[in-house]
């Protein structure tokens, strides 16, 4: 009888041990969160998903993004002389959110939508069609599945500072996000030495283009360029600038508008920035209706523009210099316009079209960076291949986009040479991203991760047993067997009369 007792004790004891130690160190269910978040760019519209765990790490909540989406179609400000499809053109790529996040958590999950330059320049052009495309997209946000939070322009300075939360958040400026398993970016990321803890970004839209950095030493000139941020229990003061008209595309309209004024009223024009043979027509109404020609528009004898290439690389930079203003500067240092910039300090990440324009040009690498020289060579290169052997060879490139990537390549040049004064000597601390792990390198992964700060923390899932009773259940729980094991083997080793007296 006392064996099978002890044995019915080991048993339960060695049967209660486990049971706790597992309940108590099961995994706590995830508990995930989800953002939605629309970049409404000049050209097109991208929708991204974004999710974290409802536990905020130092109130941040750890954003990664999970699926990205592009709306068919132009951008919003594509939309002003039909403003009531601006929002409608949004629908499938909401549907496809809606498989992406579990149907449970629709109605929780918050959907932002952030216009960039394309709608500042319609709003500035035609603000009652610019509230109008707004208000069509706000109705078919509302009336989707998710928690609509806001449809807004964003501030030129505000999709300065998101870039730069992005690229931060994504090299682990902020906290160690290592993506190890990317073979080759743990490299990468090793390799970003700087005297900074943080990168500065470079963003380059198709009407704006923004600059972001820590600057090494504070100054007082022009505050309204700088921005405070707090992140992961840290604060940053970061210098940021936008300039309007100054994306890819808005440059060449200023381009092209400069020089139909130069072309003495011709209406033929041959253009150094295209590849020789290549030809091209533009209606002169539509170079001039933005802000960013309409200063310079004249009456002229006829209603189109011909456009013939000619492939002239130096011819092409020479025409493009004459964009950025370098004759007077108000502070100690300058980029252009009379803009004030403070020193450039430590690495760049350059992503957007920057990175598009460069990966095309096979000029992005970052794993052996292309030298200033070398790069501009490639791209003079490229720029005197005449048109239809170009054609021919990237034959699955739409033209307007393929015939552009030769004055796209020189103005990247330009703005980062001639405008932000890069040299030979820093160029190579520019990282051309176009991803980042998983993650898209843009503004709107720094606009979620900004965000999540004002959405409150859950309090994490906690193991059944307080600390304390788990080290004291699982204390008794092993006395007892201890104490049975101890009983059974002095019952068995004590001497046979006495065991057969017990017995």
């Amino acid at each position: 009888k006392i064996l099978v007792i002890l044995g019915f004790l080991s048993t339960l004891a060695v049967i209660a041990l486990i049971a706790v130690a597992v309940t108590q160190n099961k995994p706590p269910p995830k508990n995930i969160k989800y953002g939605i978040v629309l970049d409404a760019g000049s050209s097109h519209t991208n929708l991204y998903v974004y999710e974290w765990p409802a536990e905020k790490e130092n109130d941040t909540g750890v954003v990664q993004q999970v699926e990205v989406c592009k709306v068919e179609g132009p951008g919003i400000s594509g939309y002003s002389h039909a403003t009531e499809k601006a929002g409608p053109s949004l629908a499938q790529c909401l549907r496809q959110a809606e498989e992406v996040i579990p149907s449970k958590q629709h109605q929780e999950t918050p959907v932002y939508l952030g216009a960039t330059a394309g709608m500042r320049l319609l709003s500035l052009e035609n603000k009652n069609a610019a509230d109008k495309v707004l208000s069509s997209v706000e109705k078919t946000l509302r009336s989707s599945p998710f928690n609509f939070q806001g449809a807004r322009i964003i501030s030129g300075q505000e999709e300065g500072a998101y870039g730069w939360i992005t690229i931060n958040y994504l090299l682990g400026n902020f906290k160690q996000v290592w993506y190890q398993q990317q073979s080759g970016w743990t490299k990468f990321l090793h390799s970003l030495k700087s005297t900074s803890e943080t990168s500065g970004a470079l963003d380059l839209g198709g009407a704006s283009t923004q600059i972001t950095f820590v600057p090494n030493e504070l100054s007082p000139e022009s505050p309204e360029n700088l921005l405070y941020f707090r992140l992961y229990g840290k604060d940053y003061l970061v210098y940021t600038h936008s300039f309007l008209c100054y994306g890819k595309d808005q440059a060449l309209q200023q381009k092209l508008a400069r020089d139909l004024q130069a072309s003495t009223s011709n209406s033929s024009i041959f253009d150094p920035c295209f590849h020789q043979g290549y030809q091209r027509t533009i209606n002169i109404n539509d170079l001039f209706k933005n802000p960013c020609t309409s200063a310079k528009k004249k009456q002229f004898p006829f209603s189109q523009l011909y456009i013939e290439g000619e492939g002239d690389y130096q011819k092409c930079r020479r025409n493009i210099q004459e964009l950025f203003n370098k004759t007077s500067c108000p502070y100690s240092s300058c980029s252009f316009n009379g803009i004030y910039l403070p020193p450039l300090q430590g690495d760049f990440g350059a992503f957007s079209a920057f990175y598009f324009v460069m990966n095309f040009l096979n000029l992005s690498s970052e794993q052996s960076p292309v030298a200033l020289n070398k790069v501009a060579s490639t791209i003079e290169s490229f720029c005197a291949r005449p048109w239809h052997e170009v054609k021919t060879a990237y034959h699955q490139i739409k033209e307007k986009y393929l015939s552009e990537y030769c004055f796209s390549g020189a103005y990247i040049l330009s703005l980062l040479e001639n405008g932000y004064e890069f040299t030979e000597k820093n160029w190579q601390r520019i990282h051309f991203l176009g991803k980042i792990g998983s993650s898209d390198a843009g503004w709107t992964l720094g606009y979620m991760l900004n965000l999540t700060n004002m959405i409150p923390a859950e309090e994490p899932a906690v193991p059944p047993l307080s600390h304390s009773s788990y080290v004291g259940l699982m204390v008794l729980c092993s006395l007892v067997l201890v104490s049975v094991l101890l009983f059974a083997w002095l019952l068995f080793h004590k001497p046979k009369c006495l065991q057969k007296g017990i017995v």
